[in-house]
Parts: structure tokens; C-alpha cells; sequence
């Protein structure tokens, strides 16, 4: 049994932190089995002799286990690392480098030595590529709800990297379906409108279309392209597909894809009228219009009803 008093503790309060809990979790899926999240917690705690306040103990005016939640934490930094990979849903698996890494550093690896990996720096430069540049001051600098709201959008941009990357290991069908209700969302079904995914056989360059009224007058032409982030978008494609929506006899259309455009491609769509989606406009509207997410927290920031005084 691991020594609860050899653990890495929490600069304010006495309970570990999430790396403290990393190695032991690599430790636990050490044999190659996929592992339930909750089988993980089970075997954490007779893996170590936690206090029983510690097992117990929640975050204030919140019902929620602080080990549980650092357990999840140390789970996606180990998932983001490449150490282990999603078996499926709630299910996680240790990868080669995972045994590599649990092997040669054993309870001492830290959030340093997770951090520094490849796949790990990766995923960071993801994460950067996405933050706003509106406060670039450092969060002292920032008022309270300004710190809250820069955090609050770190955190959803690492949310959306990992959206991405989920979306490039779905089947391309997956991604057309995708579209297809995000626009839903978005509106753009209109009131008693259809939305259809065409058949991949048969979609003639087209992978869906919206119909934003009944009888289908208004219609819009939706192309899907599941491209790996670099492979751009090319002017070609562009033009494949208004070719596709001009033989329907349609002035409209929404070209989506998880990577990007070349600027040919940007200018053949302009000459068009076809709307152009890349992959980081994607995953900020699915977190806008909660399209493959849902709200992990809702947190209440008061202020003073100067109404109810003035009465």
C-alpha cells in the first residue's frame, strides 16, 4: 500500500494533487485492461491509505468529491500526454509510452515530466493557437470577472482542441451528421423545416441539405470535408461543390471542414456566395450552441441590487 504522508500535498488544504495521483493511476491500468473511471477511484483508494476525511471531503456548497474530480483531472493530463487513451466512453487504457514513462519514473513522475511530453507539447500549442489576445495582461491586472471569464475561455479551449481531435478519429459519416445538427442549432432549420444527411453514394458532392421551410423553397447546401489539421482546403473543391449546389439550382451554400483553406479556396468562395467553415470556427460554435458538449459547471457572480435598497 502507497503512503497516503509520501504524497504530494496541496499548497492550501492537505489533500494530494492531481499528479501526485497520476502514477499511481498508470500504476493501477498498468495491465493493458481498459478501466472504468470508477473502477479506477475503487482501486485508487485501496491503493493508498487515505485518511477518511480525505475520501470524503467535498468542495464547499458543491457536491462534489475533491479526490474524484483530481482523479478526473489527472486522467485527461494523462490522456492529452498520449500515457493513455480512450478505450470508450468513461473507459481509459494505458499506452506503450504510458508503461514507458509509469516504468521509468515511477511515483515520481510529475506534472513536469507529463508536460513535457511530445504529444502533450502539442496539444499545448493547440491550446494557444486559440487564445484570445483581448487581455493579453497577466490576470493581476484583470478584474475579478475578467480573470473569471479568461479562465473559464483557457479551460473551453482546451475543451475544443480535444473536440477536434475527436472528430478526426470519427468516420467521415459522423462528421456529416455532425454539420447537419450543428446548423440545426444554429437556426437555420427554420420553423417547421427538414434537415437531411444525403447517402454517401449517392450525395453527387452534396452531404447535406436544410430545408428552412416546409416546402423546401429555401434550401441550404452543406459539403463536410474530415481533413487532418494541414490539408488545407483547396480551390478545386471549392469549386466541386458549386458546381454540385449549381446543378440544384441553389445561390447558397456551407462548406465545413475540421482543417482549413487556402486562400484560392477563400476567393473561389467569395465569388460563389458558399460560407466557409474552418476547424476552429467549428468547435466554437459547438461549444457555443452546445453541439457535442454540455455544461461541466455554473458558477453565480453577485453583485449588489441597488433597486432593493432605494425602496
Amino acid at each position: 500500500m502507497i503512503n497516503f504522508n509520501d504524497l504530494k500535498r496541496s499548497k492550501n488544504s492537505n489533500i494530494p494533487t492531481w499528479d501526485a495521483l497520476a502514477s499511481i493511476i498508470l500504476m493501477i491500468i498498468g495491465n493493458n485492461q481498459p478501466w472504468q473511471v470508477n473502477d479506477i477511484m475503487t482501486a485508487l483508494v485501496k491503493a493508498v491509505n487515505f485518511p477518511q476525511a480525505i475520501i470524503d471531503a467535498t468542495y464547499p456548497n458543491k457536491h462534489i468529491n475533491i479526490i474524484y474530480n483530481r482523479l478526473s483531472w489527472a486522467l485527461s493530463e494523462l490522456h492529452n500526454a498520449g500515457l493513455i487513451k480512450r478505450a470508450q466512453r468513461s473507459t481509459y487504457q494505458i499506452t506503450p509510452l504510458g508503461k514507458q514513462v509509469a516504468k521509468q519514473y515511477g511515483l515520481k513522475l510529475d506534472s513536469k515530466i507529463i508536460h513535457a511530453q511530445p504529444q502533450y507539447q502539442q496539444h499545448q500549442a493547440e491550446v494557444n493557437q486559440r487564445k484570445s489576445s483581448i487581455n493579453p495582461e497577466p490576470l493581476e491586472a484583470l478584474s475579478l470577472t475578467e480573470q473569471l471569464e479568461q479562465q473559464v475561455n483557457n479551460f473551453n479551449n482546451g475543451i475544443a482542441v480535444d473536440l477536434l481531435h475527436r472528430i478526426l478519429k470519427a468516420d467521415p459519416a459522423f462528421f456529416e451528421r455532425l454539420v447537419v445538427k450543428l446548423l440545426v442549432a444554429m437556426g437555420y432549420q427554420g420553423t417547421d423545416g427538414q434537415a437531411i444527411v444525403t447517402q454517401r453514394a449517392n450525395d453527387g458532392g452534396i452531404d447535406g441539405i436544410i430545408n428552412q421551410d416546409p416546402l423546401g423553397t429555401q434550401r441550404v447546401y452543406i459539403q463536410a470535408k474530415r481533413y487532418q489539421i494541414g490539408n488545407n482546403v483547396q480551390r478545386p473543391a471549392i469549386n466541386a461543390f458549386f458546381g454540385a449546389i449549381s446543378i440544384e439550382h441553389a445561390d447558397r451554400g456551407v462548406f465545413i471542414t475540421t482543417s482549413d483553406f487556402s486562400q484560392g479556396a477563400i476567393a473561389a468562395a467569395k465569388q460563389s456566395n458558399i460560407i466557409l467553415i474552418n476547424g476552429q470556427q467549428l468547435t466554437d460554435l459547438m461549444l457555443k450552441y452546445h453541439v457535442g458538449v454540455q455544461v461541466k459547471e455554473t458558477y453565480q457572480l453577485m453583485s449588489i441590487d441597488e433597486d432593493f435598497f432605494d425602496e
